[in-house]
């Protein structure tokens, strides 16, 4: 087997005791959409073809490679065997795509909607000694009103800058053992000011009476709690101050980490234990500035989309993962923009360790109408809850260049769901910055302000952004701004420009962003002209398009394939130009 994903698939909270269902599954395509009439829920058929889990079926990485075709319901099925039989276990996904349907010995034990969020249910009820057999379906219909990121929703067919789609299984499957109850749910989030790391815990069955709390550093207790619960839930608070500690602050200079530690308990009697860990950080939006642990702070960020040759969306593994980001702090970067993609959770977690911020973007839909409201409402609610435990996450993206709101400008409707997503995410999480539609048509609520400009001339940057010039500034037939702002007194980000490709590179339909650059001189010369000129501008950051080569968009710093397309040293020297 080419491809497999065997590390355990959730760092940020992790259990010890843990069993991979990735690898060989049978599958089939169900064109015919008759799969419950034959039966395939008892898990009693074979399926006709095999394919390696957690890869879609379009990617190479699952042995079947079938890019070319489209197909809304797809079937899986595996058997497992239980290495412990005393315990509770728990089936847990990390993503599939669109629609999930889930079966254990013929007993229907799950449903869920939503290509980017994980699920899980507790299964012990279903299960027998020996062989167990795991059915899934999956229903992923090219369908614009689901949030399908950068996946092309016409005929399967790549165009502009949307790709293959991908449906099915593409992130991992897995079963966690526990006793009793366990944690389902939680929050973690830090305080500088008052020096205190905080956050909820909810459990699944609502048996526990306690929860111990540690937070180590380097492995070792540095203070602790005992929380009771109230039903389903508990609030916890531990404070440094109060037991006479220190803190240091994580920023990308420093990356900083503590260890979590949780023990779920009933009359004394450990049920569930878990480990996270986060950083002392604080992010926010003050007057014009952006404020990093109350210093300003300039963001350098790269345009990651996420998507590997072999794998799709699903990267290929946890080294590939960090060979990206080490390669965007060596090329100069100190976060990136996770583009139309809530990625694997070790993209976050590692980012928490090797010190990038993060933007967290939710996958656009495309047709607006009540349907796409209620998907992206659900969906976005579920990102953010898992994103605010990462300490790297600094930026939340509801909405994109007015993708899935085209009518912005005069649709109260459009306008009610911009303001709602705002007010759902600031609700959820009110310690990061949201930039509630990126790139124009920025509504007043945003807490920044971010264009998205690809010209090639920075002289242009000065004419269209300086001072009130933001009022009136038109992009692709796009205001900068919507609606009455009364102040600008806000950042402005600068959060995608450059996408220049080679010449070389742009052959048939691949193509860049302008003309394309005819040797390595060229390139070096116009990208840092480009990042000269928005130096110049009063801007909090930036954001350069892209991170790698993404199927026909070949205007990465990285090809298809990740590897360098040039020289890591000259990009860091003009990325770290001027460096605030």
């Amino acid at each position: 087997m080419l491809f497999e994903r065997t590390e355990y698939p959730r760092p940020q909270f992790k259990r010890e005791e843990w069993l991979s269902l990735n690898g060989e599954w049978e599958f089939e395509f169900d064109d015919e959409k008759n799969g419950e009439s034959r039966l395939l829920p008892l898990g009693k058929t074979a399926l006709k073809e095999k394919i390696v889990v957690p890869f879609a079926y379009q990617t190479r990485a699952s042995g079947l490679y079938k890019e070319d075709e489209v197909h809304e319901t797809l079937w899986y099925k595996r058997s497992f065997v239980l290495p412990c039989v005393e315990r509770r276990v728990l089936l847990c996904f990390g993503g599939v795509d669109y629609r999930a349907e889930v079966w254990v010995n013929g007993h229907h034990v799950l449903n869920h909607e939503g290509a980017y969020t994980p699920f899980s249910a507790d299964i012990t009820d279903c299960l027998k000694d020996g062989e167990n057999v795991l059915v899934v379906k999956c229903f992923d219909p090219l369908e614009a009103t689901n949030p399908r990121g950068k996946q092309s929703w016409l005929d399967g067919k790549r165009f502009s800058c949307w790709y293959i789609p991908e449906s099915g299984i593409w992130q991992s499957v897995w079963l966690e053992f526990f006793d009793g109850d366990c944690i389902s749910g939680y929050s973690l989030s830090s305080d500088i000011a008052s020096g205190t790391v905080n956050g909820t815990l909810k459990t699944l069955h609502g048996l526990a009476t306690q929860a111990e709390i540690t937070v180590l550093e380097n492995g070792a207790p540095l203070m602790k709690k005992t929380v009771d619960f109230g039903g389903h839930y508990a609030d916890y608070s531990l404070s440094f101050s109060e037991n006479g500690l220190k803190f240091e602050l994580w920023s990308p200079d420093s990356p900083k980490l503590y260890g979590i530690e949780y023990v779920l308990k009933k009359d004394g009697k450990t049920l569930d234990l878990a480990t996270s860990r986060f950083g002392m950080r604080e992010i926010k939006a003050d007057g014009e500035e952006i404020l990093l642990n109350g210093k300003p702070f300039y963001q350098r960020l790269i345009l990651d989309q996420g998507y590997y040759k072999d794998s799709g969306t699903t990267p290929p593994s946890v080294e590939a993962i960090r060979k990206d980001l080490e390669l965007t702090k060596a090329m100069g970067f100190n976060g990136a923009r996770k583009h139309q993609k809530f990625d694997d959770p070790y993209y976050y977690y590692l980012a928490d360790e090797i010190g990038l911020v993060t933007w967290c973007e939710m996958p656009s839909a495309y047709r607006f109408n009540t349907d796409l409201v209620k998907n992206v409402c659900r969906e976005w609610a579920e990102i953010v809850e898992i994103s605010r435990s990462f300490t790297s996450v600094i930026t939340y993206v509801p909405l994109n260049e007015s993708w899935g709101v085209p009518a912005l400008k005069g649709d109260e409707k459009q306008q009610a769901f911009a303001r709602a997503l705002f007010y759902i995410t600031k609700s959820i999480d009110p310690t990061r910055i949201v930039s509630i539609n990126d790139g124009w048509e920025n509504p007043a609520e945003s807490e920044i302000i971010t264009v998205h400009d690809y010209a090639a001339e920075p002289t242009l940057f000065e004419e269209r952004y300086v001072g009130e010039g933001l009022r009136s500034s038109i992009i692709l037939e796009k205001q900068v701004l919507l609606g009455e702002w009364k102040s600008l007194k806000k950042p402005v980000l600068f959060s995608e420009f450059g996408g220049i490709a080679m010449a070389k590179n742009t052959v048939k339909d691949n193509w860049g962003y302008g003309e394309s650059a005819k040797g390595d001189e060229e390139f070096y010369a116009r990208v840092q002209k480009l990042v000269d000129g928005i130096l110049r501008l009063n801007f909090k950051g930036y954001c350069y398009t892209q991170l790698s080569d993404v199927q026909q968009e070949v205007n990465g710093l990285l090809d298809e394939n990740h590897e360098p397309k040039f020289d890591v040293s000259r990009l860091k020297q003009i990325f770290e130009r001027n460096r605030k």
